[in-house]
């Protein structure tokens, strides 16, 4: 009986239920984050999901950062420019992006309230058209840490800030301004959402409503390295074996000197790097064994893994990478790969065969290590580390933790911005914020918490 109940169109088991009821729906969702157009990052997996049951605006927004004059910060202008004057561009029926035109890295008054009135006018035209009548509720949430301009500013039911990085140590960024803003960003959202312990950490003392959700991985993605028998990209096919692979873009935290030594002292391996190039990698230039084979697409990542006798993680060892959730780290292991990897406070948290090295002295013996092995790897009990951690169940958490936010949502939310004022003017007072208190064990005993807050579980 159950069972031909389970085949009539539209029945839904139990756990089926549960996870629709758990979604966001019926929303416009305004996502501000970096280009839609670059490799999939967390921001990417989480609104694509989103968007199966609301409509998504992302916005492309490249303000937080003033472009220098190499020849990448120039190119990188120029594309933005050239979308700029195309408007609403739809990626799918329901989800669209939008290039605003912005003034990069504005730290005048007059030029922040010129900005500010720019974004939002432009951000208030797309919503329109997408959200005629106003017939579906509006939510805001934000990876960058420097719009606090825009909570209030269209009538939204709540204001999420997202937070994957921490933007003051990056290259390029005005590390007071960029400080500044994200205080004032703190001030007006209803819940920050981190992505690792340390930007955990260094939040939950600034605001009452503070969580720490992982990132996640398309695991059937990811696992069909091992499940399918995947015939070798093309570009593979000449270059000898065995082959340790890195897969991203490879910019400033890539520490391309410990490559490079790592490469020098084991020639007769080869070394695959896949992604754009934003730094300079001369020291890679003259090496027989190093292959940089650019950008590829996400779909052809699982046969490039399948390839490889180890995923690499090659962060620099600094500030910036202490605060690091490695999206590579759990794709490497959904596709059965063991990996060798600068040491990671996030990526030590992973079960799985991940050898941490800091030298290139221990990174080739960790590359010889993994060859020794290799007989007896069983690349299906590697990837099931990581199983868990599927993107969809992240969202469905999250969700969850957004829709509490938005029911317990600051008061100033309430009306909408009419005009838009320097940020200083418009910031909600802190005494206005009736934020929902969460509990968990995670938190109860600790008495130095300005709020109580909320963690994912631990795996």
């Amino acid at each position: 009986m159950i069972r031909r109940l389970r085949e009539r169109k539209g029945f839904d088991s139990p756990r089926r239920l549960l996870a629709r009821t758990a979604m966001i729906e019926g929303r416009l969702i305004v996502c501000i984050g970096s280009s839609w157009d670059y490799d999939p990052t967390s921001k990417h997996h989480v609104m694509k999901r989103l968007a199966r049951r609301n409509t998504v605006l992302w916005v492309n927004y490249h303000a937080s950062r003033k472009p220098g004059r190499t020849r990448g910060d120039l190119g990188h202008a120029l594309r933005v420019l050239r979308k700029v004057g195309r408007g609403l561009i739809p990626v799918s029926p329901t989800l669209h992006q939008l290039t605003p035109l912005v003034i990069p890295g504005a730290s005048r008054p007059s030029l922040s309230r010129l900005h500010e009135r720019l974004v939002i006018a432009q951000i208030r035209r797309a919503v329109a058209r997408l959200n005629p009548a106003r017939r579906k509720p509006i939510q805001v949430w934000t990876f960058a840490p420097d719009v606090p301009f825009l909570a209030g500013a269209l009538d939204e039911e709540c204001f999420i800030y997202y937070c994957v990085d921490e933007f003051t140590l990056f290259d390029g960024f005005d590390a007071r301004r960029i400080a500044d803003l994200e205080r004032r960003q703190l001030a007006r959202a209803d819940l920050v959402i981190t992505s690792a312990e340390t930007l955990y950490e260094n939040r939950r003392t600034r605001h009452p409503n503070v969580v720490l959700v992982r990132h996640g991985v398309e695991f059937d993605h990811f696992a069909a390295a091992w499940r399918k028998r995947l015939p070798p990209p093309q570009d593979l096919a000449e270059i000898p074996r065995p082959l340790f692979g890195y897969v991203g873009l490879i910019h400033h935290w890539v520490d391309v000197e410990l490559l490079a030594e790592t490469a020098r002292k084991r020639p007769y391996y080869s070394f695959v790097l896949i992604g754009d190039v934003r730094t300079d990698v001369t020291p890679l230039r003259d090496l027989d064994n190093v292959f940089l084979l650019g950008r590829r697409p996400y779909a052809d990542l699982p046969a490039y893994c399948s390839a490889f006798a180890a995923g690499l993680m090659l962060f620099r060892q600094n500030e910036l990478s202490r605060h690091v959730n490695p999206i590579k780290m759990a794709e490497y292991l959904a596709a059965g790969l063991p990996v060798i990897s600068t040491p990671l406070p996030e990526a030590a948290r992973f079960p799985g065969p991940i050898r941490f090295a800091a030298s290139p002295r221990a990174f080739a013996r960790a590359c010889d290590a993994v060859l020794t092995a290799r007989e007896t790897l069983d690349r299906a009990a590697i990837a099931r580390c990581v199983a868990d951690q599927d993107w969809n169940a992240k969202v469905e958490h999250i969700s969850q933790l957004v829709q509490s936010a938005a029911r317990n949502a600051s008061p100033v939310r309430s009306k909408p911005v009419r005009e838009v004022l320097p940020i200083r003017e418009h910031m909600a007072p802190a005494s206005r914020r009736r934020p929902e208190a969460i509990t968990d064990e995670h938190d109860r005993d600790r008495p130095d918490k300005a709020a109580t807050v909320t963690t994912e579980p631990r795996p």
